[in-house]
């Protein structure tokens, strides 16, 4: 739709666009050089006088300057001026008038007079705004001027024909100039709107795929995180730990997670496609689902003396609004994962409470003081856990608690709206 520059004149471009400040005037880059159409123009109305005035075809007879060679001087400058009606409009009118009055006094030449109307038609199609409105009012004021006084003089209806011949030669050049520039306009400001109407559409998608390759990221760092830890943890134990038994356990945790975790990714991937290969892509987790992650993620930390529970203080456990079902199954799933790396040995608790139309989500561990986590994280848990509650319009906070007994947990706790509405993705 439009030229590709840099990043920086695309985005000045952009908001000009959008903003309606770009230019629907049809007046052209203002150079010094003439257009090539009206160096032509100029050619061909010098080389019709010329032929006119070498033929002996005069408009008039009776004039003080008599000589037929003076006229040439208008044709000169007229011609001349039709140099500058694209550059300099208002300028060339202005002297063209000048031409033109000066004709009236030679024998005179057609050439002359259709090179005026010329200039008065650029005047109006490629003057300033201001321009484009006055000329044509003037025109017919002078129009209507010369009509009342030449037939107040004459008081004849011969006088009417000069009223004629100075309408068409003033108004009606002026007023094809308007219809052809509020047109040029009108189609102007369509392509402007055209332009807009892209624009946005380009913007709305660019903000689709980003929301969607965010959505991505968490479901990732979400299903991958937890199991890969897991596999980080029990792996380093089964080659530091000198023991068959533990070595054996730590085999079998690590092979429960690798399985969980392909299952998961095939249910992402599924999700991806439109047609997977494997059939209709897995249901998305629920919270109904959370036992079965609680003791998951009990087996996987038992090695690092966790205990994980839930207690489902809830009065109704039906079933949510799918996305919030999500967003608290992944909030609890990433808290574990972080209780694995972090937490003390000690209780993790798991809280759901359902009061009103907001559900509750704890997940407490006990703040350790460990020198760095028991497995690499990439740090984007808390960031994509926020981004799932600010996509719920709910609230979210993590961070550590005070307890009776002086010692210190680690909450996170999260408020999710779950009245039916239209949820962001």
């Amino acid at each position: 739709m439009y030229s590709r520059l840099t990043p920086r004149t695309d985005e000045t471009r952009a908001r000009a666009v959008l903003d309606g400040r770009v230019s629907t005037s049809p007046r052209p880059h203002r150079s010094l050089r003439p257009h090539r159409h009206d160096v032509l123009t100029a050619v061909t109305g010098l080389t019709g006088g010329l032929v006119l005035w070498a033929a002996g075809l005069h408009t008039q007879g009776g004039r003080p300057f008599g000589a037929h060679w003076v006229a040439l001087v208008p044709l000169v400058v007229t011609a001349g001026l039709e140099l500058l009606r694209r550059t300099r409009p208002q300028t060339a009118v202005a002297l063209g008038t000048l031409a033109l009055v000066a004709d009236q006094f030679t024998t005179g030449s057609l050439a002359t007079l259709l090179m005026y109307t010329d200039l008065m038609y650029a005047a109006v199609v490629y003057g300033t705004p201001a321009a484009a409105r006055r000329i044509p009012v003037a025109t017919f004021l002078v129009t209507v001027a010369v009509t009342v006084g030449f037939f107040a003089w004459f008081r004849t209806p011969e006088a009417l024909l000069i009223a004629v011949a100075t309408g068409l030669v003033l108004f009606a050049p002026a007023l094809t100039g308007v219809s052809v520039r509020n047109h040029r306009e009108a189609a102007e400001a369509a392509r402007l709107r055209a332009d807009q109407t892209a624009l946005l559409a380009e913007m709305d998608r660019v903000q689709a795929v980003t929301a969607e390759r965010s959505r991505m990221a968490r479901e990732l760092h979400d299903m991958v995180a937890n199991h890969l830890s897991a596999i980080a943890i029990h792996s380093t134990a089964a080659l530091s730990i000198d023991d068959p038994g533990t070595s054996r356990e730590a085999l079998g945790v690590i092979r429960q997670n690798s399985v969980d975790g392909l299952t998961e990714m095939r249910r992402l991937i599924g999700l991806l496609r439109e047609n997977g290969a494997g059939g209709p892509p897995g249901a998305a987790p629920t919270l109904a689902s959370l036992d079965a992650l609680v003791g998951q993620a009990g087996a996987n930390s038992a090695s690092s003396g966790l205990t994980v529970t839930l207690e489902d203080g809830r009065e109704e456990p039906g079933p949510l609004p799918a996305p919030v079902e999500l967003a608290a199954y992944r909030i609890v799933q990433e808290s574990l994962t972080n209780a694995l790396k972090h937490a003390a040995p000690g209780p993790v608790t798991v809280r759901l409470e359902h009061s009103g139309e907001v559900l509750t989500v704890e997940v407490s561990s006990v703040l350790g003081a460990r020198p760095g986590p028991r497995a690499p994280g990439s740090g984007a848990g808390l960031v994509g856990m926020r981004e799932r509650v600010a996509l719920l319009g709910g609230t979210i906070g993590a961070g550590p608690e005070p307890r009776g007994d002086g010692t210190e947990i680690w909450l996170v706790r999260a408020e999710l709206p779950v009245e039916e509405r239209t949820y962001r993705t």
